[in-house]
């Protein structure tokens, strides 16, 4: 509660009012009735004293009549038992004083030599009536009296009754609006805690208690419904702000991440550079040698693996690169089938060795003894590896460590690949999976790449449904690679069935159709060394012309003939007699996705993009299992 006290508080100020108006009403009430009472009580002296007045002249007028002034004497001193009449006189018809009375108090009382006129009047505080003797109608003379009139008595006694009167009532008022007040206070003051709480708490749920009813209830309910739509409105902004704080997060992450992105892309574009153009000096070299030096075998031989060395470097850069612009696309599928995990290691060790043998790095294979099949891509499978182990060769130093292990744990594969490099450094383990980071990224590195190789095998492994982890003790400490694969226990059944004479035939009838001149006749002239029947076309009718009268087992057609597409040459063979007996393979520089639907509605059954290895002719010609079947 308020202290009562202070006189700005509502419980002083209601008392006050209630006081006041109390006092005021009782101030009027007062006024009033002593004004009445005064009016009363002249109205009684004056009646009373002319009554005396009246009875006096009744009794005195025979002693007028007969001039008897000792008989009006008498009469006069009956007034003694009045104390209040002071004096009286008899006045004759001529207005002589004919007889005179005065209390012994008042013995020097004057009396007036005329009685005056008949009535009452007020003298000096004191009441005097004159009153006419009258008999049978004729004036006898007049009666005189005067008397106390006790009017300041009167209102002082009076007064000092209302006084008390009201000092009582003005008491019980206060007390009673004390009470009252209560009523009305006690709400407000609540309101007013409640109000002081939320602005120091800042806690909107909070209430003013009770159930009050009138005007008071009314203050309330709406103060209670004020904090409940300021605390709905709190909580909304409050909500507002974290989301907004929320985005200005996420924008300024994005901002980060754009400016890292952007660093990421110069540097790649300067490492791109770099690195196509560290491939061309020794293949420029190399042609130069066998320009100057064709006569000398040893010499041709060196330049040729030289070349066949940097050109396989390029062709890896940019297939790489090509992956990862159709992973990011979303336009990269995988084609999944039965592969065994040992077929897997040896395509990647196939694709590494050289550059593991060429650092003088020792390669150490640890594989289950029983055969593993996974359910997945086996040529991304094992770009998978290869990828791993060229990083771990290539940021390990010469003479150094590489394993490859693999074990299976719960119808898990989990294969690592370790190393005892450079090592990875605590800070960059989380973002060596990200497009074109590199651990040494710096002018005096030693290592070549593009730093997209274990980004690719991250993408490659998830749509493998696989996970891939990166671990490393520090710096200089090597670093290990772990991928976890889904294997498959169930066998496979073969899909497709092969003819009897393509199984027992060693050599092939082979077409190849290009407009590159040198590029087909130097792969027909290595078919041919190889002991198969070759026939060459630069255009699409003579292939088309050739395929019906060689009838081939196998065409290498290019996409991009003159007169006729690939995309036709190829419908046109299938249409053919034999056509259902050869297989197709599209050997174009379009490697895209759509290029490869395209290929493959057009009939053809491999899609080889440029710039095309022997040896991968020779995988398609010795890979019996790819033989196309006889078409029904």
């Amino acid at each position: 509660m308020m202290p009562t006290h202070d006189t700005g508080s509502v419980r002083s100020k209601l008392i006050i009012m209630a006081v006041s108006t109390t006092f005021v009403a009782m101030l009027l009430a007062s006024i009033a009735m002593l004004l009445y009472d005064l009016r009363t009580f002249q109205q009684y002296w004056v009646d009373d004293l002319t009554t005396q007045a009246d009875i006096m002249a009744s009794v005195t007028a025979p002693a007028l009549a007969f001039n008897d002034a000792k008989t009006a004497q008498q009469n006069l001193a009956v007034l003694r038992v009045r104390p209040q009449i002071l004096s009286g006189a008899i006045y004759s018809a001529a207005g002589t004083r004919f007889a005179s009375y005065a209390q012994q108090s008042s013995a020097n009382l004057s009396f007036p030599a005329k009685p005056g006129k008949p009535g009452y009047r007020i003298e000096q505080g004191e009441l005097v009536v004159v009153h006419n003797i009258v008999e049978n109608g004729e004036l006898l003379g007049t009666v005189y009296l005067r008397s106390r009139y006790g009017l300041v008595e009167r209102l002082i006694n009076y007064a000092t009754i209302l006084g008390a009167v009201m000092l009582g009532a003005l008491v019980i008022a206060a007390l009673v609006a004390s009470r009252l007040q209560e009523s009305i206070t006690r709400p407000l003051l609540a309101v007013t805690n409640v109000a002081r709480e939320v602005m120091q708490r800042r806690d909107f749920t909070l209430r003013v208690p009770g159930n009050n009813s009138g005007e008071i209830g009314v203050l309330v309910a709406a103060f209670n419904d004020m904090l409940a739509e300021i605390g709905r409105r709190s909580h909304a902004l409050q909500e507002a702000n974290l989301t907004l704080e929320h985005e200005m997060q996420v924008r300024h992450r994005a901002e980060q991440a754009l400016l890292v992105a952007d660093r990421r892309k110069d540097e790649f574009l300067a490492t791109l550079a770099h690195e196509l153009r560290n491939p061309l000096a020794p293949i420029r070299t190399g042609l130069d040698i066998l320009r100057l030096r064709s006569g000398d075998a040893q010499a041709t031989q060196r330049a040729t693996d030289i070349m066949e060395r940097q050109l396989r470097q390029m062709v890896r850069l940019v297939d790489d690169l090509l992956d990862v612009s159709r992973i990011n696309t979303g336009k990269f599928a995988i084609k999944t089938g039965r592969v065994e995990l040992k077929a897997v290691v040896n395509d990647a060790l196939e694709v590494v060795r050289s550059y593991v043998e060429l650092h003088g790095h020792d390669l150490v294979i640890d594989l289950p003894d029983r055969p593993v099949f996974l359910n997945g891509d086996a040529t991304r499978l094992a770009q998978i590896l290869s990828n791993l182990l060229n990083n771990a060769a290539k940021y390990t130093n010469r003479g150094g460590r590489v394993t490859l292990s693999a074990r299976v744990e719960d119808k898990n594969l989990i294969v690592c690949v370790s190393d005892n490099g450079i090592g990875i450094a605590p800070d960059m383990l989380a973002n060596v999976f990200e497009m074109f980071v590199q651990v040494d990224s710096t002018l005096e590195r030693t290592n070549a790449g593009l730093g997209v190789g274990l980004s690719l095998a991250r993408r490659l492994v998830e749509l493998h449904h696989g996970t891939i982890e990166a671990k490393s003790e520090g710096i200089g400490r090597g670093s290990e690679f772990t991928v976890r694969l889904p294997i498959v226990v169930e066998p496979e059944l073969p899909t497709k069935t092969m003819p009897a004479a393509f199984i027992s035939s060693e050599t092939y009838r082979i077409l190849l159709a290009d407009d590159n001149v040198d590029f087909v006749n130097s792969i027909g002239a290595l078919l041919s060394a190889m002991g198969h029947s070759v026939v060459i076309t630069h255009n699409g009718p003579d292939a088309l012309t050739a395929a019906a009268r060689f009838c081939p087992d196998f065409a290498f057609l290019d996409i991009g003939l003159p007169q006729m597409s690939g995309y036709d040459l190829a419908r046109g063979i299938r249409r053919l007699s034999c056509g259902p007996m050869t297989l197709l393979i599209a050997v174009t520089g379009w490697g895209q996705e759509k290029d490869r639907q395209l290929a493959f509605e057009a009939g053809f059954d491999h899609h080889m993009v440029k710039p095309v290895r022997f040896e991968q002719i020779e995988e398609i010609l010795s890979n019996r299992t790819s033989v196309k079947k006889l078409r029904t």
